[in-house]
């Protein structure tokens, strides 16, 4: 009996975790290119090999749209908050913020993102950038992290922009010179 229950379980298991893949893999292949602007932060750590610390610019407009509790560290009434916020690009896809979402109709030239708070912080969907050993320097020109984007706001980063809103190309995946 706990044989086949174990069977069942497992292909259930799989069968979801192929499905969570296949939707990522749908959003980075369809999913709306957004970029937000970077926040100066600590260039690199090399605890976990090397990355880039990210922090975005747009967190301090959603950190001032929170509610916030009266104490003397001013801080988001909530510690823990899942949400999203209005966004409006660009023309280079830059992202805007507008407000929070609370189930207001999107105009045409708006998006929404997903946000979380964790530890009174405001988070987008993910605070590092891991490249290849050795190519730091190369990354410090970033300005914007690019994402895409699915219907639901949900983010995933792809690659880091120059200021010039070009994608930040490492020497690993530049073509030979013939």
């Amino acid at each position: 009996m706990r044989k086949p229950l174990a069977v069942v379980a497992l292909v259930v298991v799989l069968v979801l975790v192929n499905l969570a893949i296949w939707h990522k893999e749908q959003q980075l292949a369809h999913g709306r290119v957004v970029l937000l602007e970077l926040a100066p932060v600590d260039p690199r750590s090399l605890m976990q090999g090397d990355y880039m610390a990210l922090r975005f610019a747009m967190e301090n407009a959603i950190y001032d749209a929170l509610p916030k509790q009266d104490d003397e560290y001013w801080r988001p009434a909530v510690a823990a908050e899942d949400g999203r916020v209005i966004v409006r690009l660009d023309e280079h896809s830059v992202a805007h913020f507008v407000a929070r979402d609370e189930g207001q109709t999107l105009e045409a030239d708006q998006l929404l993102l997903r946000y979380r708070i964790r530890h009174g912080d405001v988070k987008f969907a993910t605070n590092a950038f891991f490249f290849q050993e050795g190519h730091a320097e190369f990354y410090e020109r970033a300005r914007y992290g690019a994402f895409r984007v699915d219907d639901d706001g949900e983010l995933l980063l792809t690659d880091l922009h120059d200021e010039q809103y070009r994608r930040i190309v490492p020497p690993s995946e530049m073509p030979a010179a013939e």
